[in-house]
């Protein structure tokens, strides 16, 4: 039997130190490494866990918020120990962040596990159904990699072999057209595979692989491919869904505090497109980033990330605002303040406030895709595809707004408008949920959007550029290949 060798590469994209001391369950590789079901089901339990590694990385820490803090809902305190958010909010991002590092190593690390089951998955025996549904979602979480990291990076290495070689040292970067191109042929090959059912809470189904192929649509759409013929591909996508929800088991909540309760309610809702599950299915990880790190200093909390102003003072009054934003504070000795008398003077976010905020890890999904975001991008690709709007946009946002408390959309808007409108709900329906920052990016608007800045938001430290839109390669691997 060939010896089975423990893959490196990701100690070499990430720094060794943290990697060789993991635990390599489900990153074992080679022709015998997965020899039945039973190990194909573990190494995809490892390649989960790439993203999923409480504190170390993937989508479990605050990262995933400093990661989009480019945009204009999301932010941190001005003093402090949180340096490595500011850089994010501020257009400053050092290679040597380690709020970068984070998501940079967890998207890798699952690179490598799916990569190690695409390869070696031919060779098993047993239920075929099992293994296509496995298979298919390690060629989803490939894409869902990679298509944080080109959205993050731009130009970056892209890896597709289990087994390292010694070239890779010496990786040669991929443009994003390249990266995008790898991330459809993924979603086609998941679109294939998994069932129209999940196979727990946390899987993805065949909508929910359907609802990420049409998000990617609409990037592509944009900055920086402009592959504007896409907006029509990523509205008949998304209708897809819609018009399958009943098959895949999608639909909103009535009441969107459901989907903030910070409870077990808030768990397995049928608004979860995709939602990394924090349980044991998964290796017993944490979510990490409700409850302390979203809670004001006033109360104890970390400060690690709270509300701008301006996006606040924006953001349309009535039961979705309430819903989304803390802004009455108890301290320590039951008094209560408003933010504007707090220590930070920002709001804060309610949607990731716990039970009990003296906790720091819980069992909260992390929603990667909400049927919601299925409705608005169905409403904005098909106004932007075909110059009007039809009639099934119309109901897509309306069915947000008014859950949200709001009017519903004016008849008779231009395709611009009825865009721009979509993309203002958007903005207020995902505050926080890191959609904002990338919305602003592939419609060039980073720059407007930071332009004005309230007195007591953060500013950035020079002229926002489209350099700016993407960060530096972490200085770990720079060093290690000079070709990053």
């Amino acid at each position: 039997m060939k010896k089975l060798t423990i893959l490196f590469l990701v100690a070499v994209l990430t720094g060794c130190s943290n990697f060789l001391e993991e635990e390599p369950k489900g990153q074992v590789v080679g022709t015998n490494a997965i020899a039945d079901v039973a190990g194909l089901e573990s190494a995809l339990t490892g390649t989960y866990k790439g993203l999923l590694r409480t504190w170390a990385r993937g989508f479990l820490t605050s990262a995933i918020q400093a990661y989009v803090m480019g945009g204009d809902d999301v932010s941190t305190i001005a003093g402090g120990n949180k340096w490595d958010f500011r850089e994010f909010d501020q257009f400053d991002v050092t290679p040597a962040n380690p709020r970068m590092v984070q998501i940079w190593s967890g998207t890798y690390k699952t690179i490598q596990g799916a990569n190690n089951i695409i390869e070696n998955y031919k060779t098993v025996t047993g239920d075929k159904a099992t293994i296509d549904a496995i298979v298919g979602e390690a060629y989803f979480l490939r894409a869902l990699s990679y298509y944080w990291l080109v959205r993050g990076y731009g130009n970056i290495p892209l890896i597709t072999t289990a087994q390292f070689s010694n070239d890779q040292l010496s990786i040669q970067k991929s443009p994003p057209a390249e990266v995008y191109k790898l991330i459809e042929a993924d979603l086609l090959e998941a679109e294939k595979l998994v069932p129209n059912t999940k196979r727990a809470p946390g899987r993805p189904n065949k909508g929910s692989v359907k609802a990420m192929m049409a998000d990617v649509y609409l990037t592509e759409a944009g900055w920086p491919l402009k592959v504007t013929a896409n907006y029509a591909k990523a509205a008949a996508k998304a209708k897809e869904v819609i018009d399958g929800k009943a098959t895949y088991g999608f639909d909103l909540v009535p009441d969107l505090a459901t989907l903030w309760s910070g409870t077990a309610s808030a768990v397995g809702t049928k608004e979860e497109v995709f939602a990394f599950q924090t349980s044991a299915n998964f290796g017993g990880s944490t979510n990490s980033f409700y409850g302390l790190p979203a809670t004001p200093g006033d109360e104890n909390g970390w400060d690690d990330y709270l509300a701008e102003i301006n996006f606040f003072n924006r953001f349309p009054a009535g039961k979705r605002k309430d819903v989304t934003f803390h802004t009455v504070f108890t301290k320590p000795d039951g008094t209560k303040i408003t933010w504007q008398n707090s220590l930070s003077k920002h709001p804060y976010y309610a949607k990731f406030r716990l039970a009990d905020n003296t906790q720091f890890s819980s069992s909260q999904p992390v929603h990667m895709i909400r049927y919601a975001h299925v409705l608005l991008v169905y409403a904005e690709a098909q106004a932007r595809a075909d110059g009007t709007p039809n009639a099934q946009a119309y109901e897509a946002v309306n069915a947000i707004r008014t859950r949200a408390g709001l009017p519903v959309l004016a008849a008779g808007m231009t395709g611009a408008n009825f865009a721009n409108a979509v993309v203002d709900e958007r903005a207020w329906e995902f505050a926080g949920e890191w959609t904002r920052w990338f919305d602003l990016i592939r419609l060039e608007k980073v720059e407007e959007a930071n332009a004005t800045k309230a007195p007591d938001d953060l500013k950035p430290t020079g002229a926002i550029s489209k350099t700016d839109y993407w960060y530096p390669i972490p200085i770990g691997d720079a060093n290690i290949n000079s070709n990053l």
